[in-house]
Formats: structure tokens, C-alpha cells, sequence
């Protein structure tokens, strides 16, 4: 849209993100990250339910999965239409209705628990896909990854926060065969969620538009379609494998410290012990969002998804303590992978950010594939062996961050301050000639008109 002048005007309630002063930029950061602990919380609950249920209506562990096809399933099937959603009416809108859906599914856990089925998580998979690409488009493209990871870093406190209460109100005494304090749970789920889209409808959050996001990028006629975006094909595929991996290693954590006689966990105590690998994944993305501040996001992902591969094979191997601190690990290198995974996959890509996150954000979909597998796996033979597939997800998820890192021997990194590719490690950054300023200067008017 063009305003007075010739100066390209954004539609009402729009900001560039170069646009926003430091106030608007914390106030908005600060909002959307509330949303990470409020999903994070919903999973590290979900994952201390499959022992629970496996109790409860004495099925197998393969079965308990379903809750994780259910859940991850609804990202794979939902996400790219939430992407669309977003596309049209804005990130603000997404959040209203991802917040909105996310109450009436915790809600609808109570009546549900009883007929035993669950009808998915539409919800949290339209809050991921607008709250991870809003804070990846919020502010300088180069420090993405670091934002995200940051901001990721309220989820595992959510995750950590889920099981602990588990292990204290799910497992003991009469609760053991019991869901009434499951729902009573998830109804304090859903007055959370009620009250988080109360605060964002009446704040005033910025609304970022993707044009001039391309614009600090490059030209708009410059900017590939989606198809054409092979970082961000191979990133969704990364993350499907990475996301399966991580959820399989979740969802047996419990069953790991309670059925492996070198263990010996009770059921409890092993839930317990998930909530401290969940404050370790937390306190991992602390550390890892300082780490993500200086250090190339595609090493960095390389070697934290090459230490999960290689600690979770030590699981397959190790026993008694070794299989314990094994876990812990794999938790800790955990932190990073899938928001710098994702911040990789969504870069440079102008007016298709919010497509291309949806697509990554579907690549959670992994998680409805890979815990089934694992859980057929440990029901055939036991849950220590049937960390294999978890290895494999985190194998494959290395090979997408080693191939981010070759890549980045041409690219280097994105400038801060014009968005544009450094080659060679030496930033474009020279000003045109005087010969060639009229010209690029009528292209630029060409275009705005």
C-alpha cells in the first residue's frame, strides 16, 4: 500500500519490525513467551499420563500412545491450515483462536476421561505456529534462533511443572487408579488458558507485516516460493524426526525408571525423576539460548543433536545409574534442537514466514509416528531396547544441522542490519556507485507504485 509521497504505507494496526521501539518490543516479547509455559505445561503433563493409564485401564504400552498420536497428530493434520489462517488475518487473530481452542480441549478432558478418548489438540498446534513464527519475524533476522530458544526456555519450565504435580497427585494411594485429579487438572488447564486470551484481546500487540519483512530480506520478486525453499523442505523433515525422537524419549521416560529392574523406580518416584529431566531440559535452554548468542545455530545444532544420539544409544547400552544420567543428558542437548531447527528452517523467507512455519510446525507430526513405533518396540522386547528408535530420529535430525552448516560455509550468516546473506564472511553491505543510485532508485519507486 502506498501513502503520501511515494512511502509505502502498511495496512491499520501493521508495524514493520524494524519499526517497534524497545518498550513495544519487550512488552510483545514478554506476552507471546507466556504462551510457551501454558502448551508446556500441557505436554509434560500428557507424557507422565501414559504410565498413569497404562494403570488405569490396564492397557499396554502401545496403546497409551494413542494419546501421542492424538496430540502430535493434530499438529501434522492442523498446522498448515492454521498457517493459512494466519496468513490472512494477521498473528493476533491466530492466537485468539489457538487460545480459544486450547481451553475448550482441556475442558473437554473432563467428560472425555470417561469414555476414555480424546478428541486432539488443534489448540496448542495453532498457538505453536503463531507464537514461534511472531518470534522469529520480532526483531533482528540473525538473532532468531536465540529469541526462540530463549523463549522456549518458559516451556520446559511448563513441562517440568506438569509431572511434578503428577507424581504427587496421580500415582499415590487411591489416585493411583483414580482420574479425578486428572480432571480437575486439566480444568485448571482450561481457566488458564481463558484468562491468557483475556490478556491478549485487550493488549495491545503489535501486529508485524510480512511485506516488510521481505523487504529487510530482499526484493520481493526475488523471493522463492515455498517449493523452491529447500531449507525449509529439509527443515520439516528434520523436525518431524527430531520431534519424534524427542517425544518417544518422553513418553517412556517414566516407564524406563519403573520397569528396568537396574532401575527400579516405582511409578511415583519415576515421575519424579522426569520432572527433574524436564527442569534440565529448562535449564539447558537458559544456557543454550547464550550459547545460540555467539555460536552459529547449525554447529550448534549439529553437536547438541549428535550428544542426543550418542546418549541415547548409551540408554540402549548402559544400566542402573548409567541409564539414569543417560537420560538426563539426552534432556539437557535436547534444549536447542527444535527452535533452532525451526529458526533455520523459516529464514530468509520474506512474505512466506508464517507458510513456511506452519509446514515446520506440522513436522511435530513425527511425534504421532515415532512414540507408536517405540512402544510397539518396548512391548515386544523392553523399554531400554526400543530407545533405538529415538536414536534414529536424533541421527537424522543431526544431518539436517550438519547440512545447515555447509551451507553456511557460502552463507555465513544473515546481516542484522540489512537481512542480506554475508558470503565469504564479508557482509554486502556496499553502497551502490553514484552511476547506479538514479537507477536503483527508479526500481525502487517502480515498485512501491
Amino acid at each position: 500500500m502506498v501513502g503520501v509521497g511515494g512511502v509505502e504505507r502498511l495496512p491499520d494496526g501493521y508495524v514493520a519490525p524494524q519499526q517497534l521501539s524497545r518498550g513495544q518490543f519487550i512488552y510483545a516479547y514478554s506476552l507471546v513467551t507466556s504462551l510457551f509455559f501454558a502448551w508446556g505445561f500441557a505436554y509434560g503433563l500428557l507424557d507422565s499420563l501414559n504410565k498413569h493409564f497404562q494403570s488405569v485401564f490396564n492397557i499396554s504400552k502401545t496403546q497409551s500412545t494413542f494419546m501421542q498420536v492424538a496430540y502430535f497428530g493434530a499438529y501434522f493434520l492442523w498446522a498448515p491450515w492454521a498457517g493459512a489462517f494466519m496468513r490472512k488475518v494477521g498473528y493476533k487473530k491466530g492466537i485468539y483462536l489457538g487460545l480459544t481452542l486450547y481451553s475448550l480441549g482441556a475442558i473437554f478432558y473432563w467428560p472425555v476421561a470417561v469414555k476414555k478418548s480424546y478428541p486432539g489438540f488443534v489448540g496448542l498446534s495453532t498457538l505453536e505456529v503463531a507464537a514461534n513464527t511472531y518470534l522469529i519475524v520480532l526483531g533482528d533476522p540473525a538473532q532468531g534462533a536465540f529469541r526462540l530458544t530463549f523463549s522456549q526456555a518458559f516451556n520446559g519450565i511448563g513441562a517440568f511443572a506438569g509431572p511434578l504435580i503428577a507424581s504427587e497427585y496421580f500415582f499415590k494411594g487411591e489416585n493411583a487408579t483414580s482420574l479425578k485429579n486428572v480432571q480437575w487438572t486439566y480444568l485448571a488447564v482450561s481457566i488458564f488458558g481463558a484468562i491468557l486470551l483475556v490478556l491478549f484481546y485487550f493488549a495491545q500487540l503489535p501486529e508485524i507485516d510480512e511485506g516488510a519483512l521481505s523487504d529487510t530480506l530482499e526484493n520481493q520478486d526475488d523471493v522463492k516460493p515455498i517449493y523452491k525453499q529447500w531449507h525449509t523442505i529439509f527443515g520439516f523433515f528434520a523436525q518431524f524426526a527430531y520431534v519424534g525422537a524427542q517425544v518417544a524419549v518422553a513418553t517412556f521416560a517414566v516407564n524406563l525408571f519403573s520397569d528396568t529392574p537396574s532401575v527400579g523406580f516405582t511409578a511415583s518416584k519415576g515421575a519424579l525423576y522426569y520432572s527433574y529431566c524436564q527442569m534440565v531440559f529448562a535449564l539447558g535452554r537458559f544456557i543454550g539460548a547464550a550459547v545460540l548468542k555467539y555460536c552459529d545455530p547449525a554447529y550448534s545444532l549439529t553437536v547438541y543433536a549428535l550428544a542426543c544420539a550418542f546418549f541415547t544409544l548409551g540408554i540402549t547400552q548402559a544400566s542402573g545409574n548409567g541409564i539414569i544420567a543417560c537420560m538426563f543428558l539426552v534432556f539437557f542437548f535436547e534444549s536447542i534442537c527444535w527452535p533452532t531447527i525451526y529458526a533455520l528452517a523459516v529464514s530468509r523467507l520474506g512474505k512466506y514466514t508464517k507458510l513456511g512455519g506452519s509446514l515446520v510446525v506440522s513436522g511435530v507430526g513425527g511425534g504421532a509416528l515415532f512414540a507408536p513405533v517405540q512402544g510397539v518396540l518396548a512391548d515386544a522386547i523392553d523399554v531400554r531396547t526400543s530407545y533405538w528408535v529415538s536414536f534414529i530420529g536424533f541421527f537424522l535430525s543431526a544431518l539436517y544441522g550438519l547440512g545447515m552448516s555447509i551451507d553456511g560455509l557460502r552463507r555465513r550468516k544473515i546481516d542484522g542490519r540489512t537481512g542480506k546473506l554475508r558470503q565469504g564472511g564479508v557482509a554486502e553491505l556496499e553502497s551502490p556507485s553514484i552511476e547506479e543510485k538514479p537507477d536503483t532508485q527508479e526500481k525502487e519507486d517502480a515498485r512501491k507504485s
